[in-house]
């Protein structure tokens, strides 16, 4: 099974980090009030960034720890293209 790291923007502005096996699926779970806490009082989310694939759940989890760890400013520069 595929995992990815999805960003999603809020409406108010802020960034979500997630990791999923279906991004489209998982944004429509948040914008329906399915997801998190987080996501229930921020959204609706617009997503903006989408990860290559990952082939378990573990290395995407991993890398979705450091993603939420960055600022904002890394954060989009990354969904920009210009970071890695």
């Amino acid at each position: 099974m595929l995992w990815y790291i999805y960003i999603a923007k809020a409406r108010t502005g802020r960034y979500y980090v997630g990791i999923t096996t279906d991004v489209d699926r998982r944004i429509e779970k948040h914008n329906n009030g399915n997801g998190s806490m987080f996501a229930r009082q921020q959204g609706p989310f617009v997503l903006v960034y989408q990860s290559e694939p990952f082939s378990g759940k573990s290395e995407a989890r991993k890398r979705e720890v450091q993603l939420k760890k960055w600022s904002r400013f890394k954060k989009e520069k990354l969904i920009k293209g210009e970071w890695k």
